[in-house]
């Protein structure tokens, strides 16, 4: 017997949900995209019909509220996680929340406690974790692949518009280079040196009221790391590097592995491009969280692993009131 369709309802008519939703969802019959909501009803029913909802609503409780919707997608500013997290949870229905996860540890540890509380399903948004390059890179770190990995490095850039309601570029909102693209560095660092990071020194440089760039030198464990990441660069760049005692693994394009995404394996004077074909992330993103909520597979994201991203975040941004010198 075919599996009953999941049914899909989502918080924001956000940019990123065409490309994250949408996308896979129409490529697959088990998927229904049942309605969208957003604060403007026009922009709300003008989002439904171009990418293929059943309907709209403009009130995000009204969506919530829905006896025929399964999960919530929250594409809202991460100001607003905590609370519609909670509400959807309450609500008996499964969540997949955009990254990052919530303002701080403090809401994502509330918002893991209401997934505990109701038994639902939480799951955080970091979709390249699904992707066959971060999949491998782990593999083969854990494998030993480049010995004991003694240093790493990750830079997470990408150019944020700065026209006006971009919430990317307002505190109040979650925005900041640290929280919205650096988000993926830690949580990549973290991965694939499976353990926690301790912050030595950070430096932050500050624009229209958020961090524009954020660098830190981190220490996980024995391993010594640099993190930077930034929203007013010229091109993008998402790339991390964890040189060993007997080789390095260098990840290219890893935000959007399935665009420009690169494995490269050194060992001595040779390297070797990985393998990375396969779904996109965003594909295996939805593949996972449809496995999760019919019992197949255990969730890779969320609960305690965003509660420790988030609680590495928290480190960095309390560090930038005392910066040392990252020399």
């Amino acid at each position: 017997m075919a599996d009953a369709p999941v049914r899909i309802g989502v918080l924001g008519a956000a940019r990123i949900v065409p490309g994250a939703l949408v996308a896979p969802a129409q490529a697959r019959d088990d998927i229904r995209l049942v309605a969208v909501a957003a604060r403007d009803p026009d922009r709300a029913r003008t989002f439904a019909a171009q990418h293929g909802f059943d309907g709209y609503v403009s009130n995000y409780a009204q969506l919530i509220a829905r006896d025929d919707i399964d999960l919530v997608y929250i594409a809202l500013p991460p100001s607003l996680h905590r609370d519609w997290a909670i509400a959807a949870l309450d609500a008996g229905k499964a969540v997949l929340c955009e990254k990052p996860f919530a303002m701080n540890a403090a809401e994502a540890r509330d918002m893991v406690d209401a997934a505990q509380r109701t038994g639902g399903v939480l799951i955080e948004a970091f979709h390249y974790c699904f992707h066959r390059l971060m999949r491998d890179a782990c593999a083969l770190i854990a494998d030993g692949a480049i010995g004991t990995p003694l240093t790493a490095r990750a830079s997470v850039e990408y150019p944020i518009p700065t026209g006006e309601g971009e919430p990317r570029w307002s505190n109040d909102l979650g925005g900041g280079a640290l929280m919205d693209l650096g988000c993926y560095g830690i949580h990549a660092l973290r991965s694939l040196l499976r353990c926690e990071p301790e912050v030595i020194a950070v430096q932050a440089r500050i624009e229209r009221g958020v961090d524009a760039a954020t660098d830190a030198r981190l220490r996980f464990a024995t391993i010594d790391a640099e993190f930077h990441a930034a929203m007013d660069p010229t091109a993008p760049a998402t790339d991390v590097s964890i040189e060993g005692s007997e080789g390095r693994i260098d990840i290219n394009g890893l935000v959007l592995p399935q665009r420009s995404g690169r494995l490269l394996l050194t060992c001595g004077a040779t390297t070797r491009e990985m393998p990375i074909e396969g779904p996109s992330s965003y594909a295996a993103q939805l593949d996972h969280v449809a496995a999760v909520l019919r019992g197949r597979e255990a969730q890779i994201t969320g609960g305690l692993d965003a509660v420790a991203n988030m609680s590495a975040i928290d480190a960095i941004k309390a560090a930038c009131a005392a910066p040392r010198s990252l020399v």
